[in-house]
């Protein structure tokens, strides 16, 4: 009897280090790829971690300007493109800003004042794909008008004046074609001067039955001497004094998105420098071809100027001048809201 319960308990004592030993080997692969997996996620030390590594990351939510799918409008939408590599975007034959936000790239595209309501189009590549064409629908927009009786000395320029002011646009169009490839840190700039905003881009006037080219930017009031900040991070482009804008400020933030600062009575910067969102670039003035000191603020997005209203917060100071360039001219409705945001 001693014999058989020593013998029962043997086989018992084998079958639980059996049990044991399976359960061990059991465990090992799991943790050898456990492992591999830490030491596959853990870069060498001198090598360089795969492109998707912090491509695939979350990215941070960028601030974006207002949509507004109207002439001299914007057209914001998500494009199609791998997480490592940004699409090439382009509106008529012109690069356009491409930006990386929540996890997907969207196409931040400037609209010319002159655009044709109706059917357009961005050109999307990605990679070494073909050119892919995004629609979208343009509506119209009725800007003001107004008409004016001046002196004719006012209206025709001699021949010296003409000849000055475009070499003045070929140098600006030279600034505005500047396409640098880092994206600006925000989209929803700084109002360079306190004081009302003009609602008067757009505006189209007409002098002695003569139409003018319409308003490309947005008139701020503000006594002369008030220092002027630059609208977020960049670099100046330009800086000097032209015909029509007087002594102003070309900066460049990224991908397209430059500034315009006009009829400053001085300047403060020069070119190459480089300025933080703030910085005061110069003063308000009434140099150029003005009547009395304000700020002429111009935003450009793929070298067309667009609206700077929509890269500013919306507050009541936005449109409460807009009824003095009616005033006293022959103004076309405006657009309905719908239209205009």
């Amino acid at each position: 009897m001693r014999v058989i319960c020593g013998m029962l308990m043997r086989l018992r004592e084998l079958r639980f280090a059996r049990r044991a030993r399976a359960l061990a080997l059991a465990t090992v692969p799991c943790a050898c790829v456990i492992g591999a997996i830490g030491l596959a996620a853990i870069p060498r030390a001198g090598a360089t971690a795969p492109a998707t590594a912090t491509a695939t990351t979350a990215t941070q939510t960028v601030a974006l300007p207002q949509s507004s799918l109207v002439p001299g409008g914007i057209f914001v939408a998500p494009v199609d493109g791998p997480a490592n590599q940004p699409p090439v975007v382009t509106y008529d034959g012109k690069r356009a800003m491409v930006l990386r936000s929540d996890d997907r790239w969207i196409a931040v595209v400037g609209l010319p004042l002159a655009i044709t309501p109706g059917q357009a189009n961005i050109q999307v590549q990605s990679g070494d794909a073909a050119e892919v064409p995004v629609q979208f629908h343009v509506v119209d927009k009725q800007y003001a008008v107004q008409s004016l009786k001046v002196a004719p000395g006012k209206v025709d320029l001699s021949p010296e004046d003409l000849a000055r002011s475009e070499q003045d646009l070929v140098r600006i169009h030279a600034a505005l074609a500047t396409y640098s490839t880092k994206p600006p840190a925000t989209l929803r700039l700084l109002q360079p001067v306190p004081g009302i905003r003009s609602s008067s881009y757009g505006l189209r006037r007409v002098f002695n039955n003569q139409s003018r080219n319409p308003h490309s930017g947005m008139d701020i009031a503000a006594p002369t001497g008030t220092p002027v900040k630059t609208s977020a991070d960049g670099r100046v482009l330009d800086a000097g004094n032209f015909f029509f804008s007087g002594n102003a400020v070309i900066v460049d933030h990224g991908q397209g998105l430059i500034t315009m600062y006009c009829h400053l009575s001085q300047i403060g910067v020069k070119v190459g420098d480089h300025l933080n969102r703030g910085d005061v670039l110069g003063k308000v003035g009434a140099t150029g071809r003005v009547t009395g000191p304000h700020l002429h603020w111009a935003v450009a997005l793929n070298q067309m100027f667009v609206d700077p209203a929509l890269f500013l917060a919306l507050d009541k100071g936005v449109a409460t001048t807009a009824h003095k360039h009616a005033r006293g001219s022959r103004a076309r409705a405006p657009a309905s809201q719908a239209q205009a945001r």
